[in-house]
This record gives C-alpha cells, sequence and structure tokens, in this order.
C-alpha cells in the first residue's frame, strides 16, 4: 500500500506575508510577538510548513510502519480558536516548566494558547529552548 503524501512540508512562501494576514487583531499581535522571541531563541531562519505553520529547522522521522517525513523542530501556527505552539517531543518531559506556564491546554504535542498574556514568558521561553534542543539531540 503506499503511503499517503504528508501535507505538512516546508515550503517557499513568505512567513512575514502570512503573519501580515492574519485577521484577528490580538491573535496577529500575539503572533508577532512569538514569532520574535522564537527568532531571538533559534538560529535557524523561520520557514513556512504548509499554508499555516511557522516552522524552525527540520528533523526526519520514520515509523515502524514505514510512514516517515519532515517536521519543523518547533513551530507555531495562529489557528482561529488559539495560537498552536508544536512542541514535537511531546510534554512527559516538561512537568515543572509547564507547573509554571499559566492557562493552556495541550494535545499529543500541541500546545494551545488563547492569549499570549496568559502565560509567563519565562516560562514559555525555557519550554520552546528545551524542547527543540531535544529535537536537536536526538535528530541532529
Amino acid at each position: 500500500m503506499a503511503q499517503a503524501e504528508n501535507k505538512t512540508k516546508e515550503t517557499e512562501a513568505s512567513v512575514a506575508a502570512f503573519l501580515e494576514k492574519i485577521e484577528d487583531p490580538k491573535r496577529k499581535t500575539d503572533s508577532l510577538h512569538l514569532f520574535e522571541m522564537m527568532n531571538t531563541l533559534f538560529s535557524e531562519e523561520a520557514k513556512m510548513w504548509g499554508p499555516s505553520i511557522v516552522g524552525y529547522g527540520s528533523y526526519h522521522y520514520k515509523y515502524e510502519s514505514g510512514r516517515e517525513g519532515d517536521m519543523p523542530k518547533i513551530g507555531f501556527s495562529p489557528r482561529k480558536n488559539a495560537l498552536t505552539l508544536y512542541i514535537m517531543p511531546g510534554f512527559a518531559r516538561y512537568e515543572e516548566i509547564l507547573q509554571k506556564l499559566g492557562k493552556f491546554k495541550t494535545g499529543k504535542s500541541c500546545l494551545y494558547i488563547k492569549k499570549l498574556e496568559d502565560i509567563d514568558e519565562d516560562a514559555l521561553c525555557e519550554l520552546m529552548k528545551e524542547s527543540h534542543a531535544y529535537m536537536s539531540h536526538k535528530y541532529g
């Protein structure tokens, strides 16, 4: 059986143009602030992944099923319901940081934030740095 193609791929689209098109003023302000924070934390250039994810770095994964692909080491997307951060290792190793973070929800690798003002920025920076470092160590 052929593997379904991964829809989330690095593109040549402009990150700045994508962020400028965010319609919700609060989501746009939060996204631009998060973008600046991540630009300060990471040496990789931000790239668009698919039509709506701003990602930093990349890694190649391969599952036992044979499915494989590339994803950003860390990224975010200004979704309609929440600013979504992609913390690729998941959250099990970051319990202590999460206790300091503030108001959020999580999925398997997604951190959902309604407003950045609900979040402790130092804790968020620590979480992002540690997650990115883990992915860099694990995948190079």
